[in-house]
């Protein structure tokens, strides 16, 4: 009705005693819970009947921004921090990214129309999944493991590209090394001192100099 005037209704005072402090406790909880989810993205990609309803009102009551996409698009969207999508046979062909580096956090819900494919499963690669007939605590646990699985991975993933990239300078330093060695005529350990203070002079990496020399040993053949 226009016109209308919605007030938002503060939190109630817990009362005094024993019932005080479990209302007070239970409003905790509730606090913490918002707060974990608070501001988080989420995709539903489900049938609207009465268990994607309820998955959605329960993603609602967590506080995190939900939005509502049907039918299964070709690709799944990457713009969420959390997506909650129907298992269908060809979604491994749906997902725009390579396999082990997701954009997202992947739940699969799984109706129960037809036993569950593990084969299936595996090919999603999915951080967590969800069952109906849906339960309320089912919800809140599948996104929390979803989240931090793949925070976690994306952790994982980070440390290896340095490793990778502390290998390669490593290698290119050894390579650098060698040529300094022939050129100047020193050993190992002189050699690789004179990359470093070339380094330092130029207050650059000493893998940067590295590349460098070998770039220009490349090109003067």
């Amino acid at each position: 009705m226009s016109g209308m005037i919605h007030r938002q209704e503060g939190p109630a005072r817990p009362r005094g005693g024993a019932a005080g402090r479990s209302q007070g406790a239970q409003q905790g909880k509730e606090t913490a819970s918002s707060f974990r989810f608070a501001n988080m993205s989420v995709a539903v990609i489900v049938d609207r009947g009465d268990d994607g309803e309820r998955l959605i009102r329960e993603l609602q009551r967590a506080r995190v921004r939900v939005q509502h996409i049907w039918p299964v698009p070709p690709q799944l969207p990457v713009d969420f921090d959390v997506i909650f999508c129907e298992l269908t046979d060809d979604l491994p062909s749906r997902l725009p990214w390579v396999p082990g580096e997701p954009e997202a956090a992947l739940v699969l819900v799984s109706t129960g129309k037809a036993p569950l494919d593990f084969a299936l499963v595996r090919n999603c690669a999915a951080q967590s999944i969800l069952h109906y007939p849906l339960q309320p605590a089912g919800v809140q646990s599948s996104l929390f493991l979803a989240r931090e699985h793949f925070l976690y991975e994306r952790r994982l993933r980070g440390r290896i590209d340095r490793l990778d990239e502390n290998l390669r300078t490593m290698r290119s330093v050894e390579r650098a090394k060698a040529i300094v060695m022939r050129m100047k005529n020193l050993n190992e350990e002189d050699a690789y001192h004179f990359l470093r203070r070339q380094a330092m002079e130029r207050r650059v990496s000493i893998g940067s100099v590295a590349n460098a020399l070998i770039d220009s040993q490349e090109i003067l053949g």
